[in-house]
């Protein structure tokens, strides 16, 4: 019987605003997709972004793998001189990182516009 969360593209689109990248994301970031994730920021990082921007307003749970994924993606940012924001985040998704203490390590936005403000 084929898995059928494996078939979900969590990887909703990228898009550039200004000098911003924004990486759309949807559904449940878990360990069946977390290679997806690393794969799309690994792409993401050749076009060497100042500002990346992970829109999360559709992403509906996360787990620990998605996580260590989000903060690969921080520490490349910050050893490449580049921002890296998370917006949209629903009350589920914003208390993991709240229960893992990285709600101050990240920077969190409410909203895509005021990660890009």
């Amino acid at each position: 019987m084929a898995d059928s969360s494996s078939s979900q593209n969590i990887i909703r689109g990228v898009r550039h605003q200004g000098k911003a990248m924004i990486l759309e994301l949807g559904g449940e970031i878990d360990m069946k997709c977390s290679a997806e994730l690393k794969a799309k920021f690994a792409e993401l990082y050749k076009q060497n972004p100042q500002v990346l921007v992970v829109n999360m307003v559709k992403v509906e749970f996360l787990d620990s793998s998605g996580l260590a994924s989000l903060v690969g993606a921080l520490k490349w940012c910050r050893q490449n001189d580049s921002e890296f924001k998370l917006a949209g985040l629903c009350k589920r998704v914003k208390s993991i990182f709240e229960i893992c203490k990285l709600e101050s390590i990240f920077q969190i936005y409410d909203s895509e516009d005021e990660a890009l403000s």
